[in-house]
């Protein structure tokens, strides 16, 4: 009967507590020892003290214990900063009949990526009793056996080790049989039972024994075997293997069912004494599920797979025994070989996920395990890192490796790495195991915004709105998120002594310029800007592009007409042309100028209205008003042209200015009628007024033409050589205007030869002839000279009249030298005789 004692007090955690013990042996390696059979969370070590830490930082750092593929037997406890069991640890099924049962495991501190080496020794405590694994064992042996014969007992087994394991037997009394126990190199005790006298069939055919086995621990556990004893008739000789202990190597992926050998026993007794059968002795574990032996040929075979990660070495007890029972014992020592059947395993430690591209070479980013569970040369991994990547593995304790970077990264080249990790064994065949990680490279602001262009060039219409959006600049960040946002601003200028910021202003998120007020091509025709560029990184990079804004001019001017300008004194504008003037006689020409520039400063001029149409044509780029007819004795004196100046825009805009011309054969013909001609503002004037006009003019002109003859004949009394002498001199005064004025008028004609001032009453009445002009006609300068001599004299006489000429009388043409003498008090016409003119003048002297 076997007894089966387990203890379990509270002496027990005082025991952990004593045996618990700590040492440190090299860089990074503790060991603990704890006894087995512990509660869960019993303590085992300080853990936070031998690493240097508070046991508060333990979470906060990130220590945690790693470990390969096996169930966790320990945890931390994080309050109090110790290593506590996570379960009741069984040593016999851990470490079976090891002399020291080791567990080893790693701690990892990952924010500081180091790993130290945990050993905790498991100690064995007596919680297991012997045991025969069998309750009877029948012995028959025969009546003839000799004093002294030994015969073998079952073994017991005790799973713990030390003193806790088998330490002796012992039989019952009795008067035939004592106890031998023999103990051979292993220290393995066998015990025998040894016959101390003749047997007699006849006297006793059974004999009932008890063999106790017993261990040392503290209590002492034992177990029992019942044996009985059947005494035969003569049966004195056992099986004999041929040698006492097989040994066998094979590999570990042999197919289930081969075979491993054949054992062989051998009995001198002859018939059923001799009948050897063989058996597998009865043994703990996982041996009777392994393997399988043919009890009557004695071979061995296998009868599930070898893995020699699981078992390296078996040693199997086997019994021969012969018909009538006796028994011989032998050992078969099984060698598990290794064969490359197990790639490399790649464990992910610890992995930051993300680089940032400005960090040095040797930054490190995981801590990678590598583990192979063959052995030997089949468990030697090499890891490295596939393709041309700027990455490396340094060996870090044991089998792990830090990845780290071996050169400073760049986001803008390549934002992610897909990073492939190789580990291969040195077995044959080779296996390999690749892990494949990703890292994200961190940007950093190292890249300032680049516009699309070096510089740029816009245009805009003049007279735009305001708000307007003019052009639009854009700028590319390679970088990302906050590094690429980029806002855009103008360099602070000056324009016309005015800030930039009150012409122009930008959108600082899309690049939009926008005119915040209408630009004028007559005042700024172009601007020269400077634009940033500015990220939102941390430091922020800029850069700069030149914009050349350009004001495209618009027709928004219209011409501005300078000849004839409008009297400012009040008088009333009349141009004068002969009635002799033969066609294409110049009589006046409009000056006009428009601010505008190209197409739209082009002016053209058209004659838009006449009191006498087709009398008078205007020159369609030059703005002469020439006759277009020779003039008739019917054509009013008094005619009217309304010009009108335009330019080539788009829409076209004009001027017009409206032009009085006086019709007369002389100059006493228009003087009459010179006091009424006033600037009309109503062109279409009735008929009555010009019926009246012209009735005042006829009858001046009848009286003109008395006086003239009356001048005519007093002139004519005064010595030629008179004249002469008075005429020397020149014209003083030369008005530049083509324009006669009545009332203190400027006046001003670019082709006339002589200029007369003459006024009884002084600022009321000024007239000037012109002389015909003509591009094929002479005039006869004899008759000029005639004429003149005529006037002059004639107007001597008047001079010396005691009844001198009223206001308002008629005026006549004289020499303009003889004018200066007899008339100093005469207002001159401000103004230049164009060099021409002065030419026609001298000759006409």
């Amino acid at each position: 009967m076997t007894n089966h004692l387990r203890f379990r007090n509270g002496g027990l955690a005082l025991l952990c507590a004593l045996l618990g013990t700590l040492c440190k042996t090299g860089s990074g390696q503790i060991r603990y020892s704890v006894p087995e059979e512990l509660e869960k969370g019993s303590f085992v070590g300080n853990i936070s003290k031998d690493l240097g830490l508070e046991p508060r930082e333990l979470a906060g750092r990130g220590v945690r214990i790693v470990s390969r593929g096996r169930t966790q037997l320990f945890a931390l406890n994080a309050r109090s900063g110790s290593l506590v069991t996570a379960g009741r640890i069984d040593r016999e099924e851990l470490c079976a009949q090891s002399a020291r049962c080791l567990v080893k495991f790693n701690i990892l501190v990952e924010d500081k990526l180091k790993i130290f080496e945990i050993e905790v020794e498991i100690k064995d405590i007596n919680d297991n009793a012997p045991d025969f694994l069998t309750e009877e064992l029948e012995i028959k042996i025969g009546e003839l056996t000799a004093p002294g014969t030994q015969f073998p007992l079952k073994t017991a087994f005790d799973p713990d080790v030390g003193m806790n394991s088998l330490q002796n037997y012992q039989l019952s009394p009795n008067d035939y049989f004592s106890l031998a126990v023999n103990i051979i190199s292993d220290g393995a005790k066998y015990p025998e039972l040894v016959l101390e006298q003749a047997l007699d069939r006849e006297e006793k055919k059974v004999h009932q024994l008890v063999l106790i086995a017993s261990d040392g621990g503290d209590p002492v556990y034992s177990g029992n075997l019942c044996i009985q004893v059947i005494v035969l008739d003569a049966n004195d000789n056992p099986p004999v293997f041929t040698q006492p202990e097989y040994r066998v190597s094979v590999q570990e992926n042999l197919p289930v069912g081969s075979w491993l050998l054949t054992v062989n026993a051998t009995d001198p007794d002859e018939g059923f004494n001799a009948q050897v059968s063989y058996i597998l002795d009865k043994m703990p574990g996982k041996i009777a599920q392994t393997f399988y032996l043919n009890s009557v040929t004695g071979d061995l075979s296998i009868l599930k797979s070898l893995d020699y990660e699981d078992a390296m070495f078996y040693e199997i007890k086997i019994e021969a025994q012969d018909g009538p029972g006796l028994l011989s014992r032998a050992k078969v020592l099984v060698t598990v070989l290794d064969v490359n059947d197990n790639a490399p395993e790649v464990t992910i430690t610890s992995f930051t996920g993300s680089v940032p591209e400005e960090a040095a070479a040797g930054r490190e980013i995981a801590l990678i395990n590598v583990h192979d569970r063959d052995s030997g040369q089949n468990g030697q991994v090499t890891v490295f890192v596939l393709g041309n990547m700027p990455f490396n593995l340094e060996k870090s304790i044991d089998q792990y490796y830090r990845l780290v970077t071996v050169r400073s990264l760049d986001r803008e080249q390549v934002s992610e790495y897909n990073i492939t990790l190789r580990a291969t064994d040195g077995g044959s065949p080779q296996l390999s195991t690749d892990t494949r990680i990703t890292v994200h490279v961190a940007d950093i602001n190292d890249n300032p915004p680049a516009f699309t262009q070096a510089s740029y060039s816009a245009y805009i219409p003049e007279n735009n709105p305001r708000g307007a959006s003019i052009f639009s600049v854009t700028a590319q960040d390679p970088d990302r998120i906050e590094n690429a946002g980029i806002t855009y601003s103008l360099t602070e200028d000056f324009v016309q002594e005015a800030p930039l910021s009150t012409y122009l202003s930008i959108n600082s998120d899309t690049g939009v310029l926008y005119a915040l007020r209408s630009f004028d091509y007559e005042q700024i025709r172009d601007l020269q800007l400077l634009v940033t560029a500015r990220d939102s990184g941390t430091p922020p990079l800029s850069s700069n592009v030149s914009l050349s804004l350009f004001v495209l001019d618009q027709n928004d001017n219209t011409p501005e007409i300078l000849y004839p300008a409008l009297p400012t004194d009040g008088s009333t504008g009349v141009e004068l042309a002969p009635r002799s003037a033969e066609p294409g006689y110049l009589v006046t020409k409009v000056v006009a100028v428009d601010r505008d520039s190209g197409q739209n400063a082009w002016l053209s001029y058209r004659l838009l209205k006449a009191s006498e149409p087709g009398l008078f044509s205007v020159g369609l780029h030059t703005g002469e008003v020439r006759t277009a007819r020779a003039l008739l004795e019917r054509d009013a004196l008094k005619q009217s042209l309304v010009v009108a100046v335009q330019d080539h825009g788009q829409p076209p805009l004009s001027a017009t200015v409206t032009l009085t011309v006086a019709l007369a054969h002389s100059i006493p013909d228009v003087l009459a009628d010179l006091g009424s001609f006033k600037p009309s503002a109503n062109p279409d004037s009735s008929s009555l007024t010009l019926y009246l006009v012209v009735a005042l003019a006829s009858v001046s002109c009848v009286f003109l033409a008395f006086v003239i003859v009356l001048l005519a004949l007093r002139l004519r009394r005064w010595h030629t050589s008179r004249l002469l002498q008075a005429s020397e001199g020149g014209l003083a005064g030369v008005p530049a205007s083509h324009f006669v004025g009545v009332d203190g008028v400027r006046a001003f004609l670019q082709t006339y030869s002589h200029e007369v001032s003459l006024t009884a009453d002084s600022g009321k009445s000024h007239l000037i002839f012109p002389q015909p002009n003509y591009a094929d006609t002479l005039i006869s300068q004899e008759s000029c000279e005639k004429s003149e001599s005529l006037l002059t004299q004639d107007l001597l006489e008047a001079k010396g009249d005691p009844n001198p000429l009223q206001p308002n009388a008629v005026a006549v043409l004289v020499h303009p030298q003889e004018l200066n003498k007899s008339y100093p008090q005469v207002t001159k016409v401000q103004g230049a005789i164009p060099e021409t003119s002065r030419k026609e003048a001298s000759q006409g002297a």
